[in-house]
């Protein structure tokens, strides 16, 4: 089962370059036109909406209330470096050298004011310059303390300032790509069981000790990294769902958010086409080459009428979605998604939401739930009057039917009555939705 193809956007006009498929899902769309976009924006008055757009975008601060992860994991940071500190001076007399450990605290503590004074001043947004300073501050840090506890080959029992530096990516976590971060946690595990190997005896009574203080050093910025990767996407994911249910209340067929992009994008090369001729620098008749731009203009505005009479609402839902767009295929060459009403639509909403959950398709391609649409009056339901009878077909491949709660259940009540099947593995739900033929929507 594929997607019925409806390219509505990324028809560029002369001497905008190639032209390439319509983007699919808002974060395609997003990554192809960012440069673009930055680009247009130069040329924009300073009030304009495009402008004033980017100029929000580029502002700091963390995204989706991150930073309110990075703020405890800051608190946390904290007081294991003070537990370090007194645990340290408490031993001070242990340390054949304490200055070297001595130093790396006093680089742990000026490093720490610095960034969490950058943070207050520019915002919750880590460059990858500012990363890979605080990355070689936090490597000297190792090798101050290492050096210092060199000759008491016991590294397990006394190092300090170097644990701590585990920690201190724990709000990194919030403010850098998870990569990143799980990079140098990486490097920080292998710095610390190679200085393990070398200088301290491996034995029965020691084995334990050096367990325990490589769990410390890396196990807590492992979970800090992944908590705050399940939250982004938690987030993310919510945002999605409330921004597709909204289709829910569209009309019949309607513009969606990337044709209103490139509506937006054909008005003000008109806008500027206009402008030309009104102040005298196109002047009448048009050249060859401002009249090509017109005639495009004027193709464009067409076959944006004509596809909007084609694009219904579930059409939508699923190409603005990141979630969806990447696992759903929709069937519905007869635009029937449009003659739904609002509960209905609702209900195969959710149902298609609870289906996808977090499944993945285990064929490359192959999308994880397929809706199909059409056609009316078959299985022994005819189409009135008034009324008519459109089978909507869900196959879903990613999420078994025992894991499917009551909510799906009852959302595909909300669609008609239903009859549910396996076969291969694959859960077909078949609906029946009696709808009005003349929606008023």
């Amino acid at each position: 089962m594929t997607r019925v193809p409806e390219h509505t956007v990324g028809r560029g006009l002369p001497g905008e370059g190639a032209t390439r498929p319509a983007p699919r899902t808002r974060r395609e769309a997003r990554e192809r036109y960012r440069g673009t976009e930055r680009r247009q924006a130069r040329g924009l008055p300073s009030t304009s909406t495009g402008a004033r757009s980017l100029r929000q975008a580029a502002l700091p601060g963390a995204s989706l209330g991150a930073g309110h992860l990075g703020l405890g994991a800051a608190v946390l940071t904290a007081v294991e470096a003070v537990i370090g500190i007194v645990v340290f001076v408490a031993h001070w007399n242990d340390y054949a050298d304490p200055w070297l450990p001595a130093a790396a605290w006093g680089l742990f503590v000026i490093a720490a004011a610095g960034v969490a004074a950058a943070v207050l001043t520019y915002g919750e947004r880590l460059t990858g310059l500012a990363f890979g300073l605080i990355c070689v501050v936090l490597g000297c840090i190792v090798a101050l303390d290492f050096i210092g506890i060199w000759s008491l080959h016991d590294v397990a029992h006394t190092a300090t300032a170097s644990m701590a530096v585990g920690y201190a990516l724990l709000p990194i976590a919030a403010l850098r790509p998870a990569r990143e971060v799980v990079a140098a946690i990486v490097a920080l595990g292998i710095a610390f069981v190679g200085y393990a190997l070398l200088s301290t005896p491996i034995t029965t009574d020691t084995l334990p000790g050096l367990v325990t203080m490589l769990s410390l050093v890396v196990v807590p910025p492992s979970l800090a990294v992944f908590v705050i990767q399940r939250f982004r996407q938690l987030v993310q994911r919510e945002l999605d769902r409330v921004l597709v249910q909204s289709n829910v209340g569209a009309p019949q067929f309607a513009v969606g958010m990337l044709a209103s992009d490139e509506l937006a994008r054909l008005d003000l090369a008109a806008e500027k086409l206009l402008d030309a001729v009104a102040n005298g620098s196109d002047p009448l008749p048009l050249s060859d080459a401002s009249a090509s731009v017109a005639a495009s203009l004027a193709t464009e505005l067409r076959l944006h009428l004509i596809e909007g009479r084609r694009e219904t609402w579930l059409y939508h839902a699923i190409t603005e979605s990141d979630h969806l767009g990447r696992s759903v295929a929709v069937a519905d060459p007869s635009a029937l998604a449009g003659h739904l009403a609002p509960a209905q639509r609702d209900g195969l909403l959710q149902a298609v939401w609870q289906m996808v959950g977090d499944g993945r398709s285990q064929q490359a391609g192959l999308p994880v739930v397929s809706v199909t649409l059409g056609p009316v009056g078959t299985d022994g339901h005819p189409v009135t009057d008034e009324t008519m009878d459109v089978p909507v077909v869900i196959e879903s491949r990613g999420v078994p039917r025992r894991r499917l709660g009551p909510a799906a259940w009852t959302a595909l009540q909300r669609v008609g009555p239903y009859a549910v099947s396996m076969r291969e593995g694959v859960l077909h739900v078949t609906a029946h939705c009696v709808v009005d033929r003349h929606p008023s929507m």
